[in-house]
């Protein structure tokens, strides 16, 4: 089918589903189909409910020239070169040989690099977005058997650039949570409350006071308000193993949308054995406020076979929700044991064709971490995330069958924090006095799976 695409002139044509893509388009859809001089978005006949696969489907293309089975059973993303590292001058942006020539929201986007050592697996590059809130956009790395390869499903950095827009669906940044890796501040996850069809918004309860955000997922708030967001102060670091990126954030209130100032650092440092990636929010103001940070990160099944892909999460129990289109969580807590979503088996349990966009809780700790390890064992390539803060209480997996990725998402706060279906119980988010920081640390290590 794929190949008769490509004779009839579209690279690939996806469904569009919902938030969470199950089953065909719903009539009244988008349906994306990629063209190799445009996109052609093409409506079904229902309403449009929400964006996530949507934005994907805009985003990942399939090449568009020969039929290799292996080229096409993953994700395209983007083949653009990075730029040579800069030499870590500071100052209060990017060193200019390490800024690439193209601008997201006005900023540049940034590449770090390293020179490959030995022939073990290593992380060489990253390419990052501080126009759009220090969107990790691309890692590239060594992997034995595979070569240089690109780890996120990411589109190529002009496409995503003509994505970014701020117009229609991309209005509140959401293009941004929708590949690479986007940071999800003061809030990831899906927030529920009033909804206005007027306003187009959600209104929350924190302990009195009301937080009106906007509705960019349905009738939810999602993944936060940095998603369009500048980072300044952009600086690129030399260090003895790599390249480390530094900015900072000054969000106020969100946008008017937040109790109290916030400010925000961002720290990322690569080397060949890890990616280190910290963020300090800091409250500024002179009220409490609640404070939680996440990441989005889409790593791609480098060998397309998604069935024998591993995933190890070291979790007791998952949130329920009421359906996988909603996503609206039943405030209770189910244990994993015995049932499909038990992913604490040693290497890891195959992915099968089990949907996944669940939260998962009551997180095991080794050595003070949470290491979350997705496996591909027939690309001899593995991925762990740890998460290193004491705060991250919860890891979101997103994973629909029909996709050739896996979303790790390390977060403070359970699915609708604020949600009265909790009866009170803790859902993660943090309380920040005046003056109080509070930091989100995750580390990304490469590792090579026993087997096959």
């Amino acid at each position: 089918m794929a190949c008769e695409a490509r004779r009839a002139g579209i690279t690939q044509i996806v469904a569009a589903t919902d938030t969470d893509g199950l089953g065909p388009p719903a009539p009244g859809r988008l349906v994306a189909a990629f063209h190799p001089s445009k996109i052609l978005l093409l409506r079904c006949c229902c309403m449009y409910r929400s964006s996530r696969l949507l934005w994907l489907a805009a985003a990942v293309l399939v090449a568009a020239t020969g039929c290799n089975h292996k080229q096409n059973s993953a994700p395209m993303t983007n083949n653009t070169k990075p730029a040579v590292p800069g030499t870590g001058q500071s100052g209060a942006s990017a060193t200019a040989s390490a800024v690439g020539s193209t601008k997201i929201n006005g900023e540049p986007v940034v590449h770090l690099s390293r020179q490959q050592v030995g022939n073990g697996a290593q992380f060489l590059g990253m390419t990052v977005i501080p126009g759009r809130g220090m969107n990790v956009f691309q890692i590239t790395a060594y992997v034995p058997g595979q070569g240089k390869v690109q780890l996120l499903a990411s589109p190529p950095l002009a496409k995503a650039a003509s994505l970014m827009n701020g117009q229609k669906m991309d209005k509140y940044g959401a293009a941004s949570y929708s590949f690479g890796g986007a940071f999800l501040i003061p809030y990831p996850n899906r927030i529920f409350g009033q909804y206005s069809a007027k306003n187009h918004t959600v209104t929350a309860d924190w302990h009195g006071q009301k937080l009106v955000l906007p509705a960019n997922a349905g009738r939810a708030a999602m993944h936060g308000l940095i998603l369009s967001s500048k980072v300044q102060n952009v600086q690129v670091l030399k260090t003895a193993g790599g390249e480390t990126l530094t900015g900072t954030l000054n969000a106020r209130r969100f946008g008017g949308r937040w109790p109290s100032v916030t400010d925000l650092q961002f720290h990322i440092a690569l080397t060949g054995d890890a990616i280190d990636v910290k963020i300090t929010a800091t409250n500024a103001g002179q009220k409490p406020e609640p404070m939680s940070i996440g990441w989005h990160p889409y790593f791609r099944l480098l060998s397309g076979d998604r069935a024998q892909a591993r995933l190890y999460v070291p979790a007791t129990e998952r949130a329920t929700v009421n359906n996988y289109k909603e996503e609206k969580p039943t405030g209770k807590l189910v244990a994993v044991k015995g049932t499909p979503y038990d992913f604490n088996t040693p290497g890891g349990r195959p992915l099968g064709s089990t949907y996944l966009d669940d939260s998962f809780t009551h997180l095991k700790r080794t050595n003070h971490a949470v290491d979350v390890r997705l496996s591909d064992p027939a690309a001899h390539y593995g991925m762990e995330v740890m998460a290193l803060s004491p705060e991250i209480r919860a890891v979101q997996i997103y994973s629909p069958p029909s996709q050739k990725f896996l979303a790790v998402e390390p977060q403070f706060n359970l699915v609708d924090p604020f949600g009265k279906e909790w009866h009170g119980q803790n859902t993660g988010m943090v309380t920040l006095p005046a003056s109080a920081s509070v930091t989100w640390h995750v580390r990304l290590h490469l590792f090579t799976p026993e087997g096959k």
